[in-house]
């Protein structure tokens, strides 16, 4: 991706102590070294945040556990149907559940 670097002739960049920390904290995010973090975005490139992967994945895993729990909710209903909690109760309890699977989507689209 890069020709090489000249590391003779750096670039000097003045910023505050909160911004530097920020900085570093973003490249280190994106797995990279502040030089390259910024080499990066001075060129136009947006580096990816590792942090968001993770977040991704952890949505998905969620997103399956609400269809195990949704799946496993239907199949007690149905091999034992009338034992324990009230229709009503029941009802409420699935919508809740595929309310939850909804805004887990919307919330990975956004992403």
């Amino acid at each position: 991706m890069y020709l090489l670097k000249d590391r003779k002739r750096p670039f000097k960049v003045y910023v505050s102590p909160r911004d530097r920390e920020m900085i570093k904290q973003l490249a280190k995010e994106a797995r990279l070294s502040v030089s390259d973090y910024l080499r990066l975005l001075g060129l136009g490139h947006a580096p990816k945040n590792t942090f968001d992967q993770a977040a991704i994945l952890q949505l998905v895993k969620l997103h399956s556990d609400q269809g195990r729990l949704g799946g496993l909710l239907k199949l007690w209903l149905t091999s034992k149907p009338n034992e324990g909690a009230s229709k009503s109760e029941v009802r409420q309890l699935l919508r809740q559940v595929e309310q939850c699977q909804k805004d887990l989507q919307s919330l990975v689209k956004q992403l």
